[in-house]
């Protein structure tokens, strides 16, 4: 059996930042693995661990720099990882999740997986539709929003239940292959290892491009347009006090008493 777990490299902005063009600047960015993608990746290594023969793989879409990433799952249980990247690809300003999506298609028609599993969304971006896109792409079924999994490989069927809108929870059964969208509380992700972090470096991690995948530049194609960044207006009505203690204590007193508290 065979596991494919995309997962993606989400950005965190300082809370002071700067725009470049189309893009906050770099300096003010930290990366790491995106929170829902480690549940997805924790829950087929725990797949991994409870059965016989069960591959792990992941995929991602990204430069050189999200190889740290993708090796966090190797780290963590993975057992090779795929990382889809070239010069065209480089040049895009937006990767919607259509796009992205015909993407990792293309990876999941060489691999051949039982079940795909990715996170509901990303803490960047947040198409939340990736996952969904890629089931309608292969042809797979799919549950989203999935927050316990009970795999019968056997009968070739995944029992999952899972959050609706309203707060509605659903039980429902998956036919295999299928795509999986986990939401964050499924598990407990764990922490790697020393010993699995040396074991990653030496795990495969292949880049293929555009022309590997049979694809050309067409695919990149995207209805969507990306126009303009800025940052968003912050309204505040906090008070600030200056001055020593003896003098802002008074006038918050004072505006306390404004406001009838203690009255």
């Amino acid at each position: 059996m065979k596991v494919l777990v995309p997962v993606t490299d989400a950005a965190t902005v300082d809370d002071e930042f700067e725009v470049d063009g189309l893009h906050v600047d770099e300096r003010y960015l930290t990366h790491d693995i995106n929170e829902w993608d480690e549940y997805a990746v924790e829950e087929a290594v725990q797949l991994a661990e409870a059965g016989e023969d069960v591959e792990v793989v992941t995929a991602t879409v990204g430069p050189e720099r999200v190889e740290e990433t993708i090796r966090q799952a190797l780290a963590k249980g993975a057992d090779r990882a795929v990382r889809v990247w070239d010069d065209a690809i480089a040049e895009q300003t937006l990767f919607d999740a259509r796009t992205k999506a015909t993407l990792l298609e293309a990876v999941a028609r060489e691999e051949d997986p039982d079940l795909v599993l990715t996170g509901v969304q990303s803490g960047d971006a947040g198409f939340a539709a990736t996952g969904v896109t890629l089931a309608e792409r292969l042809g797979f079924q799919w549950a989203a929003v999935v927050n316990n999994l009970d795999l019968d490989a056997g009968e070739g069927v995944a029992r999952v239940h899972r959050e609706l809108e309203g707060g509605v929870e659903e039980l429902t059964e998956v036919t295999l292959p299928a795509v999986l969208t986990i939401q964050t509380g499924i598990n407990d992700p764990r922490y790697a290892s020393l010993r699995g972090i040396r074991q990653a470096q030496n795990k495969p991690l292949d880049v293929k491009g555009l022309a590997d995948l049979g694809l050309d530049e067409s695919t990149l194609d995207s209805p969507l347009t990306w126009t303009s960044t800025s940052e968003p207006e912050s309204q505040s009505e906090a008070r600030i006090f200056e001055g020593d203690a003896e003098t802002t204590a008074g006038e918050l007193a004072d505006v306390l008493a404004e406001m009838g508290v203690g009255q």
